[in-house]
Order: C-alpha cells, then sequence, then structure tokens
C-alpha cells in the first residue's frame, strides 16, 4: 500500500473522533475563501437572518465598479476577511471594501504593472487571501499572470515573483510559452503555497493542463502533477504514445478543495482536446475528466476517478467537489461529493477514494466516425439520485405552444436523440442532453454539514452538436480562422447567440486595426490572441474583413514552431435547441434547486429556479431559467441564490424549497453569493454583473435586516 495512504489511513481515529457530526477544525461563521471555507460547503452558520424575518431583509449598500462594457460579466464570489472584502470588477481590477457599509477602501488595476491592453477572458471568480504575522496578501489572476498584492493597501508585492507577478505560461514543462491561458478561477491556500489550475483553449493548440503550487512569498514553483502524463509516469499507458504530447487540456477549471488537516487537495479536470473528435489521442486518456486527490504538500498522486472515459462531449466536472461529512450504516464517513455536467454527484472516501455508493460501468453506444475509438463504457453511480433528467425523446420536446413544437421539430431533422452517450458524427447532427451547460456548472454546490443536504443548481437545456470533415481550404484564412474561432462563432460565422456573436459583414464595424486589437487583446468575454503568431493575426483580419493577401505570401510563412495538429473532423460550433425567441427546445423545468439527503442519497425536494415574466404574464406556470452561480445554505434555515437570467436573488426554505423571499437586482448575479458578518449585522452580498444574454452590470448588492448591528 501507498506509504502516503497508509499515513492517512493512521490518522483516521483521531480525526474521525470528533463530537457530532461537523468538522472541529472550519469556522463557518466566516467567507474567507472561494466557496466560504476550503471544503467548498458554501454554507453559513449565521442564523440572524432566518425563516421569521427573511421578508424584511432589504438593501444594505451597493457598490459600482463603474467599468461594466457590453457583454461583461461579474463571476466573482466575494471574500471577507478582518470586516473587509475582496473582489473584482469586469475589467479585473480588485478592490477592496469596508463590508459593513461598502465604502472603497483601495481598487488595483492590473495594467499598473502589466502595462498595454486587456489580453485576457474578461471574468474572474473570484481572490484569494494569505497571512503570516504582519504579512497579509490578495493572490488573483489575471489572464495568465498570477499577482500578489498587499492586502491593506493593494499595491504589488514587488518580492513576489517578478515584481510582484508570475507568468502562469512558464514552467509548464511544456516546449511552448505561447499559448491561451486564462486562470479564472482562484486557487487555494495550503500553508505557504497556492495551488493553481487554469483554462485553456479548446482545440488542438491548446497546452497542457498541468496542476501547478507556487510559493506565495516568493512566486517561486514548488511542484507540478502532470495531468497528460509523461513517460514513465502512472497513466501515460492511456494516451496515444505518438502524439501524447501534442495533446492539450485535461485542465482544472473549476477550481479546487482542500482537506487542511489530511493536507489533500481535490483537483477535478476537464476533457482533452479536440473536444469532440478524439482520434490523436485514442485511450482512455487520464488525467482528463478525473477526481483527483493530490498530497497538497508534494503534488503526489493518492488516488483518482475517471468520470467520462476519453471524452468526445465536453462533459468537463464543472465545480470544485463538496468536502462533507455523511452517515451510512450508522458510521461517520468523511467523504468528498463532486457533481457533473450529466447530473451525476460522485460520492468516495476522502482518504481512500473508495466509492461510498457502487458505481457501475454501463456498456454505451459506439462510434461509426473515421479515424475515432470511443472507450465501450461510463460510469453510473447507483446514488444519489440524478438530479436532472438524462434523456431527450420525443415527449421532450417542447410543446407550450403548438408554434414552438413545430419549429423545434423542424430543428430536429437529421438530427438524432434518445441516448445520452450517443457519440457525435459527421452523416448527422446529435442532441446533447443535458447539454455543454450542465447539469450542474461552475457556480458549485451548497453542503449543510448539520443536516447533510446538499443544493445543487443545475441546467436542463439541450446543445446541438454536429461533426464536418475538415477540408483543406482555398482560402488559408479559412483555414486559420476554423483552427481558432469556428469552435464558438460556427464553422459558417454565423455565431451562437446570446454568447457567440455573428462574424459576417465585420467590415461596417471594424476596419484593418480596430479588427487587429480585438483579436489580439481580446473584450468583454473574449479571450485575447496574442499568443498566435502575428502572421496569423493579419491574415485572420483579412479573411475576416473580405480583404486579399499580399502578391507575395506565401502560406509556408505560417509554419513554424511544434509541429501542429488538424482534426479530421471540427464540430460546426457550439449551439443550443433554442426558440427563436431563445427559449430552450426541451419542455420545463429548464433551471432547478434540487436537495439531496447525503446520508441516503435520496432528493428531498426539487424546485423550478428562474422564469421569465413574459412567460408567465400569458399564464405558464415559472418554467426555470439557465443559471449561472451557486447556492448557500444557512443556519437559519435558508438557501440563498441569484444565478438565473430573470435579474432576482431568492430565499429557498432549506427544508421544503419554498420560496420565501426574492428582490429584483440591478442585473442578473451570475455568480454565488457571500454571506458573512460584521458589527453584529449578517449580509448576504451578490455581485451583479449580467451578460449571458442578458444586460451587463457593474453592481455588487448587499442585503441585510433593517436596525440591526452597529
Amino acid at each position: 500500500m501507498h506509504i502516503r495512504l497508509v499515513l492517512l489511513l493512521l490518522s483516521l481515529p483521531i480525526l474521525w473522533s470528533c463530537s457530532g457530526n461537523q468538522e472541529k477544525y472550519l469556522d463557518y461563521s466566516k467567507w474567507e475563501t472561494y466557496g466560504g471555507t476550503k471544503d467548498a460547503a458554501r454554507y453559513s452558520s449565521l442564523d440572524q437572518i432566518n425563516k421569521e424575518n427573511v421578508s424584511d431583509l432589504q438593501v444594505a449598500w451597493t457598490f459600482h465598479t463603474g467599468d461594466a462594457t457590453e457583454r461583461s460579466q461579474i463571476q466573482c464570489q466575494p471574500i471577507v476577511v478582518d470586516g473587509v472584502l475582496y473582489a473584482t470588477s469586469p475589467q479585473l481590477n480588485v478592490f477592496a471594501l469596508n463590508a459593513f457599509s461598502g465604502e472603497l477602501i483601495w481598487r488595483f488595476n492590473p495594467f499598473q504593472i502589466l502595462g498595454g491592453e486587456n489580453s485576457w477572458a474578461g471574468t474572474n471568480r473570484g481572490v484569494v487571501h494569505w497571512e503570516e504575522g504582519e504579512d497579509k496578501r490578495i493572490l488573483f489572476s489575471a489572464g495568465h499572470w498570477l499577482m500578489a498584492l498587499n492586502a491593506a493597501d493593494g499595491k504589488p508585492i514587488e518580492s513576489f515573483g517578478d515584481g510582484g507577478k508570475v507568468d502562469l505560461r512558464k514552467n509548464l514543462d511544456f516546449d511552448l510559452e505561447e499559448f491561451l491561458i486564462v486562470s479564472n478561477t482562484p486557487g487555494i491556500i495550503f500553508q505557504d503555497k497556492i495551488i493553481m489550475g487554469m483554462r485553456l483553449s479548446e482545440g488542438l493548440d491548446a497546452a497542457p493542463g498541468h496542476v501547478r503550487a507556487y510559493n506565495v512569498k516568493t512566486g517561486k514553483r514548488e511542484w507540478i502533477f502532470h495531468t497528460i502524463p509523461h513517460p514513465g509516469e502512472f497513466g501515460h499507458d492511456t494516451w496515444e504514445s505518438e502524439y501524447w504530447d501534442k495533446i492539450g487540456g485535461a485542465n482544472n477549471w473549476a477550481g479546487m478543495s482542500l482537506d487542511e488537516e489530511r493536507g489533500i487537495v481535490y483537483v477535478p479536470t476537464g476533457s482533452a482536446t479536440y473536444d469532440f473528435w478524439g482520434g490523436f489521442r485514442h485511450g482512455q486518456n487520464l488525467f482528463a475528466n478525473s477526481l483527483i486527490a493530490l498530497d497538497a504538500n508534494t503534488g503526489e498522486r493518492i488516488w483518482h476517478f475517471q468520470g467520462v472515459h476519453h471524452d468526445i462531449w465536453d462533459m468537463d466536472f464543472p465545480a470544485n467537489p463538496n468536502l462533507i461529512r455523511l452517515k451510512k450504516d450508522g458510521k461517520w464517513i468523511d467523504a468528498v461529493a463532486q457533481t457533473s455536467k450529466q447530473g451525476f454527484v460522485y460520492v468516495f472516501d476522502r482518504v481512500t477514494g473508495e466509492a461510498i455508493w457502487p458505481i457501475e460501468e454501463i456498456p454505451v453506444p459506439q462510434t461509426t466516425m473515421p479515424g475515432e475509438k470511443t472507450w465501450p463504457t461510463q460510469p453510473h453511480p447507483t446514488l444519489p439520485e440524478r438530479f436532472t433528467r438524462h434523456l431527450f425523446t420525443d415527449k421532450e420536446i417542447l410543446s407550450l405552444t403548438p408554434e414552438w413544437e413545430a419549429e423545434i421539430r423542424n430543428k430536429l431533422e437529421n438530427y438524432k436523440y434518445g441516448e445520452m452517450w450517443m457519440p457525435p458524427n459527421h452523416e448527422y447532427g446529435i442532441v446533447l442532453f443535458p447539454g455543454t451547460e450542465g447539469g450542474a456548472e461552475w457556480g458549485g454546490s451548497s453542503f449543510d454539514p448539520y443536516t447533510q443536504t446538499m443544493y445543487i443548481n443545475s441546467n436542463e437545456t439541450p446543445s446541438l452538436v454536429k461533426m464536418l470533415p475538415n477540408p483543406e481550404f482555398e482560402n488559408i484564412g479559412q483555414k486559420v480562422y476554423v483552427n481558432y474561432c469556428s469552435t464558438c462563432h460556427g464553422f459558417d460565422r454565423k455565431g451562437n447567440l446570446p454568447a457567440f456573436p455573428p462574424l459576417v459583414d465585420l467590415q461596417t464595424k471594424f476596419n484593418t486595426g480596430s479588427l487587429a486589437k480585438l483579436i489580439q487583446f481580446g473584450k468583454g468575454a473574449m479571450p485575447g490572441f496574442s499568443h498566435i503568431p502575428q502572421n496569423e493575426r493579419d491574415v485572420l483580419v483579412k479573411y475576416l474583413l473580405g480583404k486579399p493577401l499580399d502578391d507575395d505570401f506565401e502560406e509556408k510563412e505560417l509554419v513554424g514552431g511544434k509541429e501542429k495538429l488538424s482534426p479530421q473532423f471540427i464540430m460546426e460550433g457550439y449551439r443550443k435547441l433554442v426558440t427563436k425567441e431563445g427559449y430552450p427546445g426541451i419542455n420545463p423545468p429548464w433551471g432547478t434547486l434540487t436537495a439531496i439527503d447525503m446520508n441516503t442519497g435520496n432528493i428531498k425536494w426539487r424546485s423550478v429556479l428562474g422564469e421569465y415574466d413574459e412567460l408567465t404574464a400569458k399564464g405558464f406556470a415559472p418554467t426555470g431559467t439557465v443559471n449561472f452561480g451557486g447556492p448557500v445554505s444557512t443556519a437559519g434555515g435558508l438557501v440563498f441564490i441569484a444565478a438565473s437570467k430573470d435579474e432576482r436573488i431568492r430565499a429557498f426554505d432549506k427544508d421544503t424549497g419554498e420560496i420565501l423571499w426574492e428582490a429584483k437586482i440591478p442585473a442578473s448575479g451570475h455568480a454565488t453569493p457571500a454571506v458573512y458578518e460584521k458589527n453584529g449585522k449578517q449580509f448576504v452580498v451578490i455581485a451583479c454583473g449580467g451578460g449571458k444574454g442578458t444586460k451587463s452590470g457593474d453592481a455588487y448588492v448587499a442585503f441585510a435586516l433593517p436596525d440591526v448591528g452597529k
């Protein structure tokens, strides 16, 4: 047996001897890290706001960042340390507020030390706090930079890395240093280390998604775990030997959770590239789509579980797992629960990785696409109960009106559906359900450690996946476009609104200079492409504007560096099955909040989350909406959540699922609330950044009871 595992097993009697069912070393009255506490509970033991008085909540303060733009978002969950709230703005400014009044203490613009233009995707989900004596720091990431600030005044810590910053493109054990990387979910602190994941390209230009730990004081890399194993490492034989070093992804973009007492960090990963055709990566593909338990001090693997073998559906693990404590067969068990886009919750013993309930390998349909080899089975947990529907069939087609039903049925011509694991195909399209947005999504879930109840918000919307042969293009500009842009904006450049706008007739909106600037530096949710060679960007600009290449241009000028792989088949583009009005092409509910008893694995209740006012006015029952952001449960008997597209925050009765309170907010709260106390007053604060098809916003709004606290 692994020596690390032996030591952990020996420690169990001491750690599990604590009274009751909560972990003795966690303080759920504070909100000092992403997810509230390092176990990602998203739970608050504060109970000043409760079922009896929640209807009296009022706006306590509002802070406007002043830098929202078209399509910008705020996905940040604030943290609160010593009465100071730390958060980020749409343009990735970091700021500190008086958590009682909302008054600004300091604000830092990362361009002060980076210079230049915005060159990263414009979303950030939070910051990290670390302290040792009087040395107190805020760490955050902006694009491929990890930065450290003085928590007191927001000034860069010059001794950290290179003048306060570390380039995450370096020290990746990878030949290249020019690639897209956006670390938009905060890392997690263990002792004097910050453990970091990253978001990468979805194409074959992606870097490998290795997990790294950095020294909080110096910025020096302390360890690295290869999520695509190198020769001689465990799991290397699950990849095609010829191409393993040319494949990227298998990255942690969703965040991590930490058992601080045991020193174990739990890391969920996403799919390997190319997402929808795996002809260059035959095999199981460890550690893509996996939950990995690592020694937080050394990065050594303790155990792992793979949720999707050889993923060709973009079924990443979407959120950091919850570290929970449950009672089964009369015994308390420290466990880890990982939600999925498919509506599963996988639950394991934290130390050994043993499944709490059996997980069955189910035979699944096999591909007929040339060059592809799908895996014969996929894992299905027997419990907990699935929190979403899992099949899209004829009876699920939207039928609220005859017109919508006819429209959706017309869109489904030449599409197959009715099987969750139906592989993508080049001869027909497939309906992917649950879709690429879940099931569960990045907002994460809440766990009440006193009632062992897990609260999960989810989406129930289908995606359309259609594969096309990757042709030999006569137009070299189109080739560059397909390599970098078609996954989001479509092979035909028609886009996928509201997330991805069309890229046709751009000559009416841009000139050569302005479009080149947009492509290089990005804007709003669009990442910058400064990592691709200048000559490829020039070719792309001319293609999008319909301009000819220079007479002396030769295609060989684009060839250089590491050999690039090109998939035999490409996806037509991310598309949703929706009506012309944007309503999902499936019968409601479209968004839900579900409570699961984690002692039994059974669902306690499920409620609709969100509504379209125009449909309610026509007499339809609330349908729910697509939602992004997570819930927070409290000792006051409540579950707070925004997330929905209808610009509201709600409080549900955590025992019944009944809505007890709701309030209108300035823009949709596509983020997770934070719950904290200062000066005897409990607050619930939500970032109202909108986006994702709703109007953008710049506000943080805090709610509290009137006439309470000083």
